[in-house]
């Protein structure tokens, strides 16, 4: 026993030590930081198809023979080739379309009467000869597109893992940014949405957000596979096609606000508290002032004015929903959903990429920027500490349940 308690008094030591030397390096580490600039994020692209293809790939060289495996590498390659010749195709056309935007137009010339009867017949015999070479290059396009498999479409996939504050959407800017630069009008967007909802200016950036993904002609899918309720559902709406996984959260169209009020507190306790305003409602209700029932009037008719906008917001995006019928704050589950008219397919996101992969090349944009070495240390300082302490709980458990 004696032995275990000077082992423990020098773990002890030995651990204070550590934590010591961590911040040390933590604390030079954020000084240093605060003299440079701060790093700025980028956009990383992940290719889902390639993915997709590599897990479908090793499952079938288990599954199939060797003879067989070897005639479907062939006929790979073959695809392969076919694709690179339409990716090809598809580059020289978005060349030409923005070619054609940048050529102004020719001016026109006036012809005299005296030159019309010459310049009809000329425009005669070049219609004539350009019909005869419009059919022959007609034709051999024809024989080309025949040949040449049809285009894929992209489908770039975002993820919004929404908080309270919807901090995520400075990531969502980003992201949208960067794909609106990018894309063509063939393409899509599938936004796998998570959130239970927030700040109410906070979701109504992030659902201005999204409408510039529409107002770029792009077709904007939204994937709920556990929860957009309240802000969430706002975001949702904006989409062309809401998608949900079958006991998906949807709904809560609703607004809330609470908070407590220490009036009586303070004065059992003998305490004043002073609040001076200009603006008969610059504050309604507050936590330490003794709330009146015209301050409390005036709270609802706010609470009420902001559910209003709400509704008008969700019914231009979706005017086929019967606004009042889903407007009450419930929420439904996905199935439920469906029959409310509140979402459009019940579908989970894998689904629908799984379903969309062989027909589209299926990109994973996420905007990452790079963590502060200070903040880093921290994190793992902090993630030691808490594990340490949950294997301590552990084992004082064990202790009493094995004693």
């Amino acid at each position: 026993m004696e032995f275990l308690a000077e082992y423990g008094v020098f773990l002890a030591k030995a651990v204070t030590i550590v934590i010591a030397i961590i911040a040390v390096i933590g604390s030079i580490a954020s000084m240093s930081g605060r003299n440079k600039k701060q790093s700025e994020g980028h956009i990383e692209i992940s290719n889902l198809t390639e993915d997709f293809n590599e897990v479908k790939d090793g499952m079938l060289e288990e599954l199939m023979s060797g003879d067989e495996y070897k005639l479907l590498q062939k006929d790979k390659k073959k695809e392969g080739k076919a694709k690179q010749k339409a990716d090809k195709k598809r580059l020289k056309t978005e060349k030409k379309e923005a070619a054609a935007k940048q050529t102004p137009e020719p001016k026109k010339i006036q012809s005299s009467p005296e030159t019309d009867s010459e310049s009809d017949q000329n425009h005669e015999s070049q219609e004539k000869t350009g019909e005869t070479k419009a059919s022959d290059t007609n034709a051999d396009a024809d024989v080309d597109e025949s040949n040449e498999p049809a285009l894929k479409g992209r489908l770039f996939v975002i993820n919004f893992d929404g908080d309270i504050e919807a901090s995520a959407v400075e990531n969502l800017r980003e992201e949208i940014t960067a794909i609106i630069s990018a894309a063509s009008a063939d393409d899509q967007v599938l936004v796998r949405l998570e959130s239970p909802g927030g700040m109410v200016h906070s979701y109504g950036l992030a659902a201005s957000q999204l409408s510039r993904i529409k107002a770029a002609n792009l077709r904007l899918i939204i994937a709920v596979d556990q929860v957009a309720a309240s802000g969430g559902y706002m975001m949702a709406c904006v989409a062309d096609e809401i998608i949900a996984a079958p006991f998906a959260v949807v709904g809560s169209i609703g607004v809330v606000a609470e908070l407590p009020n220490f009036h009586r507190l303070l004065k059992h306790n003998k305490v004043d508290y002073e609040q001076h305003t200009a603006g008969e409602f610059k504050r309604t209700l507050t936590m330490f002032s003794e709330n009146t029932d015209t301050a409390r009037t005036k709270f609802k008719q706010e609470l009420e004015e902001t559910h209003d906008l709400f509704k008008q917001f969700i019914q231009e995006n979706r005017p086929s929903l019967d606004i009042d019928k889903v407007a009450t704050g419930e929420h439904w589950y996905g199935t439920q959903a469906l029959d409310l008219g509140l979402i459009d397919k019940v579908q989970t996101s894998d689904d629908y990429i799984m379903n969309i992969v062989s027909e589209n090349d299926v990109y994973e944009i996420t905007y990452e920027i790079k963590t502060p070495l200070a903040e880093r240390l921290s994190f793992s300082i902090h993630s030691a500490v808490e594990k340490g302490i949950q294997a301590i709980w552990q084992k004082s458990l064990e202790s009493r349940l094995f004693k």
